[in-house]
Order: C-alpha cells, then sequence, then structure tokens
C-alpha cells in the first residue's frame, strides 16, 4: 500500500519544524542539514509521492532493494513529463557485504556504511574499472557494541586517511547510529564522540574540503543528532507513518 503525497507533506513539516526547533535551541541554520528519505519497506508509488513532496534524496540498506527501486524509479523518471528540480541520489545506509559491491557502485551514488579497508579497497577497484567516483562515509562504531557494524573510534582516524587516499572515493564525512534499545544519554554520547572525531580529522586535514558531513539521526533520535552535528539525517518511519 503506497503512502499518500498528502500525508508525506503532513509528516514532512512535522519533521522539518522539529528540525528548525532543535536548530534554534543550538544556534544552528537548518539550511546546513538535509534529509534521507529511507525507503525499505515502501514500493515504488510512494517513492513517487516522495518526489511530489520534494525529496530527492533516497536510501536502502540492502544492496539487491536498491537495485530493484532505483532501476525502477529510472524508468518511472524517463516517463515523468515534470522536471526535476533537483537530481536524484540513491544513498546506500546500510551494511555492504562484499559481495554485493558491484551493485551498490552500479545504483548508489553516496554510501554511507563504509566500515573497513578491505571495503573500501573493493569499492574503489569498481569504481575506478568504471571510470568514476564514490563520495562515501566512515561508519565509526561509537557506542562500542559488538553486535553493530562499524570501524572500532580508536582505528577511525586512520582508516579515513587511508580511504581519503584512494583516487576512486571521495571521503565526505562520518556515519555512526545511537545505540540499540538504550537511553538518550548514551545516544547522546554516541553522536558527540563522532562529532568530536569529525571535528579531529579535520584539523587534521583528512578529507580536504570535502570532509564536510555528519550522517546521523533517524526516526526516534534525530532532534538530538542535529543538536550534536548532524548535517545528514536518515529518516523512515516519521515521513510514512
Amino acid at each position: 500500500m503506497s503512502v499518500s503525497v498528502n500525508k508525506i507533506k503532513k509528516n514532512l513539516r512535522k519533521i522539518r519544524e522539529k528540525i528548525s526547533g532543535a536548530c534554534k535551541g543550538c544556534g544552528r541554520d537548518p539550511r546546513e542539514i538535509s534529509m534521507v528519505a529511507v525507503t525499505k519497506t515502501e514500493n515504488l508509488e510512494t517513492i513517487k509521492n516522495l518526489l511530489d513532496a520534494g525529496i530527492t534524496e533516497f536510501g536502502e540498506n540492502r544492496a539487491k532493494d536498491l537495485a530493484v527501486k532505483s532501476q525502477e524509479f529510472d524508468q518511472y523518471l524517463v516517463r515523468r513529463r515534470k522536471p526535476l528540480t533537483r537530481p536524484v541520489r540513491w544513498h546506500m545506509v546500510g551494511h555492504v557485504q562484499r559481495n554485493k559491491v558491484k551493485k551498490v557502485v552500479e545504483f548508489a551514488q553516496v554510501v554511507h556504511s563504509v566500515d573497513s579497508l578491505r571495503l573500501a579497497e573493493e569499492l574503489e577497484e569498481r569504481v575506478r574499472r568504471m571510470n568514476g567516483t564514490m563520495d562515501v562515509m566512515l561508519q565509526v562504531n561509537c557506542s562500542d557494541e559488538p553486535q553493530k557494524y562499524g570501524c572500532a573510534v580508536g582505528a577511525a582516524s586512520h582508516l579515513a586517511e587511508l580511504i581519503a587516499s584512494m583516487p576512486g572515493l571521495r571521503l565526505v564525512g562520518l556515519m555512526t547510529m545511537g545505540p540499540l534499545g538504550s537511553g538518550r544519554d548514551e545516544t547522546r554520547n554516541s553522536f558527540a564522540r563522532l562529532r568530536e572525531l569529525f571535528s579531529e580529522m579535520q584539523d587534521s586535514g583528512i578529507g580536504g574540503s570535502d570532509f564536510r558531513h555528519l550522517s546521523m539521526g533517524m526516526t526516534d533520535d534525530y532532534e538530538m543528532a542535529v543538536e550534536e552535528g548532524a548535517t545528514i539525517l536518515r529518516i523512515g518511519r516519521a515521513i510514512f507513518q
């Protein structure tokens, strides 16, 4: 079942009001913050309605779903008569298995979840075969949860330097997820730790001027993420329910 464009617009207004409120409280400009609509359980009709509501940044958790939905959507865009205000971009926000790298490189424009040197090397090799470049973020496990993906905090700076040196990859920032099933203090601490890492890396010149994004905050914690410096929010449920 698809979600109507009117419902999406109503939900987006609520989200943006909350973002503006969080920005006001911490002295930030809401224009610094973008939103990726995570469409993992949504169908093509709903994604079309997202576009009509002004959203052009879509996120997927699984490579298979990314490939299917982006191809279907590209076919729709060919038939669509109304011009786009901005180009559509697909973000891979979930864990990337190395045997799915080819699909991810083919269909995503941004990967938020690079968490190992080996994965970065395989992404870069595939990107260079296509004579292109890809925007990537380093995923950091700021809550130190063994069941969660992401590189360790202590290894992040060195790994970021290595990724930033790869010609086929453009390191544009860091990503983390709040701790699973934890309280607000633990979540805030994870976001604050990522911001501290980000500032340290910027001071060291890692990634240069491309390195400017903090991808953190989802439906249950995006206001807190804004307060801690997020520039990209990955929101699903709050848009569609």
